[in-house]
């Protein structure tokens, strides 16, 4: 069992997806540099200004975090041979979920991204199904936020 949530809420488009972002700082349920909007630019890429911190001290920032559990303009936040180990760690997704949540951004849709501790990944996720968004959480460790770290250091 995982120590962290990653909490991940699709919305309509990126307009709502940063209100509600918005609506979750507020609240204080989330940390804010705990807390990520994904959407695609028009070259299918993650716009990177979107997505936060890179790292918060111990453990992958969401910025990490995020470009680790989608497949597509990763590259962009991260850097090309980090992403392939990236991809490798077990963040607590199953098999398809990159390729989906990708397919999830496509259409002008956004998503906002969370990193929590487990005891509020489900207030976080409520709190994003009220302000319109569709969640889902995937456990995972301390551990597995070290390696995504340490696999996306630039190498000397």
């Amino acid at each position: 069992m995982g120590n962290k949530t990653i909490v991940l809420a699709t919305f309509d488009n990126e307009a709502s997806a940063d209100a509600a972002a918005g609506a979750l700082r507020d609240s204080k349920i989330a940390k804010g540099d705990a807390i990520g909007v994904l959407v695609l630019d028009d070259k299918g890429e993650i716009k990177t200004e979107k997505v936060g911190k890179r790292s918060l001290g111990k453990g992958a920032g969401i910025g990490l975090v995020l470009a680790a559990v989608t497949p597509v303009g990763a590259g962009a936040v991260v850097g090309g041979a980090a992403l392939g180990a990236l991809h490798h760690k077990n963040l607590g997704l199953k098999a398809g979920d990159r390729e989906r949540i990708g397919k999830d951004l496509e259409g002008g849709k956004a998503a906002i991204g969370v990193l929590t501790p487990v005891a509020e990944a489900g207030a976080v996720s409520k709190r994003l199904a009220e302000l319109g968004g569709k969640a889902e959480a995937h456990e995972t460790s301390d551990a597995a936020l070290e390696e995504v770290q340490v696999a996306a250091a630039p190498t000397q």
